[in-house]
């Protein structure tokens, strides 16, 4: 969970979105409507029916998606509404979206469930980000730009992600914050039911909305990492929202295909293998490593054999507790989102855990290997540093480097295990624009991936849509390539060379950039007898 008003950020998060109230007028409106509870955590709160104030209008707003019109709180009387404060970019925030379409699978036409979007980052004030983010991820449910921050604030919201529940009266109910809140929320919602069909005032015909559509775009679908083998001539892409790997030669002729295209966790022959959102990948000899990311699992590929194995984690999400590690099948993985080969060991950028772990083959086991698991930014030895939301991984073959997307920074550390944590460029969590410059100066915005080449790191500043180049040794940055259009990248989340050749996962694009070293020119990989996966008709 991500706080938005974090110690220490407060003056400089008000500044940016111009929200200019100050503590007292907060702490007013928190008291008029007592948002600091009751919590959905605490059943027993249900008992004051007759104490709940009526819940603010959802007005405020800068568009509606996945709805052909707003829905005013009055509109949806007799339902029950679940209010979903979230952002893009919170990995928290994506890990919640299964337990959402359960309860809506579970009580279609009495639950409404509506996702407030209210951002962090400036790319994600665009309607246009937000309409990607609901394709790439599948929600069904109306989403609100909340770009201006008034519905947060009148709600008095705190954190991503944060549920208000709400009764068929349009009253307030309750009110939680976190991930792994299914049960709590689904008991609520049930005591809900029960309460507003004894009084005969519960609607539950079915009721549609008229979800964001996007024109065809080709066989790729929100591709999120590639990898290059120069040597055996192929390209690896992660072809994210259609949850299967496609194999070409560099040259974009199809090879293979692994992976159904239906999402699932299911291990075989390639055409059979399922998926869930896989990011990075990493290459050993014919063994192809990929960090299925929404299976909190790391699948082995058997390039000769064409064949798909689960080699580390359970395909449950690890939430709590201390992090050790241990047997690769049994310790459960949060969100990882890319890999990196060397000297037969793999190094996991674990975004949901805010670490760096790592994979041994041979011994089949996992261990974390950098960060303490608080999401922010802490330089210094490696068990006490702190990561927020790796999402990168690149080496020179004595460092490591880390993209660190959620604090828009660029990190260094020893791939030895010896030695510090050190930050590139980046300042910490509300730190974050488009500057060019050395070191503390410079500013990326959210960027997820990097490589390395001759002495310089080429940055995904993904939500930038650019390719910056930094010098790790001065922490020089300039911008490589992008004039911040769409028309160029539009938020590139993958790097990988092969010779003079970076090739880019264009992921809201849904295209692989391919871009001469030499002279800058960038082309749009043509990809031969890749056809996109046959969807089930529903």
């Amino acid at each position: 969970m991500q706080r938005y008003f974090s110690p220490g950020t407060w003056s400089r998060t008000f500044a940016r979105t111009g929200l200019l109230l100050s503590i007292a007028c907060i702490g007013l409106l928190l008291a008029r409507y007592d948002w600091s509870g009751p919590s959905l955590e605490q059943p027993a709160h249900a008992a004051a029916v007759q104490g709940r104030p009526a819940a603010p209008e959802l007005s405020g707003g800068t568009a509606w998606l996945n709805t052909s019109k707003p829905l005013p709180l009055e509109s949806l009387r007799g339902r029950i509404v679940l209010l979903d404060f979230w952002t893009l970019c919170c990995i928290n925030c994506m890990h919640i979206l299964p337990d959402l379409a359960k309860l809506e699978a579970k009580y279609p036409g009495i639950l409404v469930v509506i996702g407030v979007h209210t951002p962090k980052f400036p790319n994600e004030e665009k309607t246009e980000s937000i309409k990607k983010a609901i394709l790439r991820y599948n929600i069904k449910h109306p989403v609100i730009n909340d770009a201006d921050h008034k519905i947060w604030n009148r709600y008095g919201v705190q954190s991503w992600p944060t549920f208000v529940l709400i009764d068929p009266d349009g009253n307030f109910y309750g009110r939680a914050s976190g991930e792994g809140l299914f049960k709590v929320l689904d008991q609520n919602i049930a005591a809900l039911i029960k309460e507003f069909r004894a009084k005969k005032t519960l609607k539950e015909d079915p009721i549609n909305f008229d979800l964001v559509q996007e024109k065809d775009h080709g066989p790729l679908n929100f591709p999120g990492k590639v990898l290059t083998d120069t040597p055996g001539n192929r390209l690896f892409i992660a072809d994210s929202t259609n949850n299967r790997i496609v194999i070409t030669d560099l040259a974009g002729k199809k090879i293979a295909v692994a992976g159904s295209g239906k999402e699932g966790f299911t291990d075989g022959k390639f055409e059979k293998a399922e998926f869930s959102d896989p990011q990075g990948m990493t290459l050993d000899g014919d063994t192809l490593y990929v960090a299925d990311r929404r299976n909190h699992a790391i699948r082995a590929l058997n390039l000769t054999r064409e064949t798909v194995k689960t080699v580390a984690g359970t395909g449950e999400q690890n939430r709590g507790g201390r992090l050790t590690g241990g047997d690769a099948l049994k310790i459960g993985l949060n969100s990882p989102w890319d890999l990196l080969l060397h000297k037969g060991k793999i190094f996991i950028a674990m975004a949901g855990h805010h670490q760096i772990w790592t994979f041994d083959p041979a011994k089949e086991r996992v261990d974390p290997f950098a960060g303490n698991g608080a999401e922010d930014l802490g330089d210094g030895p490696l068990g006490q540093s702190s990561f927020a939301q790796p999402s990168g991984l690149a080496t020179d073959g004595s460092n490591l480097f880390v993209a660190d997307s959620e604090i828009s920074a660029i990190r260094s550390l020893p791939i030895s295990g010896v030695g510090q944590v050190r930050t590139i460029v980046g300042q910490g969590l509300f730190q974050f624009g488009d500057i060019e410059g050395i070191g503390d100066k410079v500013r990326l915005q959210h960027a997820l991936g990097v490589a390395y080449r001759d002495g310089k790191l080429y940055v995904a500043d993904t939500y930038n849509s650019k390719i910056k180049l930094i010098d790790p040794v001065s922490r020089r940055c300039t911008t490589y390539l992008g004039d911040g259009s769409t028309k160029m990248f539009n938020e590139p989340g993958g790097l990988s060379f092969a010779g003079d050749k970076l090739y880019v996962a264009d992921t809201n694009n849904h295209r692989i950039r391919v871009i001469d070293v030499g002279t800058k020119m960038a082309t749009t990989l043509t990809l031969s007898g890749v056809d996109a996966p046959v969807r089930e008709k529903k």
